[in-house]
């Protein structure tokens, strides 16, 4: 099971948002996942215990050190979009597992 957070500036409305996306689109690619949200500052700190981060595009450098430590961190550019989420899963989580 992955463990993923998502992250916006204060880890209400916009991470909410996003998990419930995230959500969808995982269980539509039959991949079992644990998704948390939280504001980016919260996240910055717990980033490396988790598998995959999700956040706005603005905020991917936050989780160099993260990512430095294998985390996967997935930019969003339309935090909205379930279309570019699933290419982003593809891309970041199932092509690289393969």
């Amino acid at each position: 099971m992955l463990r993923v957070i998502a992250a916006c500036g204060n880890g209400m409305g916009s991470s909410q948002i996003i998990k419930m996306k995230i959500e969808k689109v995982f269980k539509k690619l039959n991949i079992d996942v644990k998704i948390e949200h939280t504001s980016i500052g919260i996240a910055k700190n717990q980033a490396p215990s988790y598998d995959v981060v999700f956040c706005s595009e603005s905020f991917i450098s936050t989780f160099d050190s993260a990512a430095a430590r294998g985390t996967i961190i997935v930019p969003l550019k339309n935090l909205l979009s379930e279309q570019e989420i699933e290419e982003k899963i593809v891309k970041y989580i199932v092509n690289k597992e393969a």
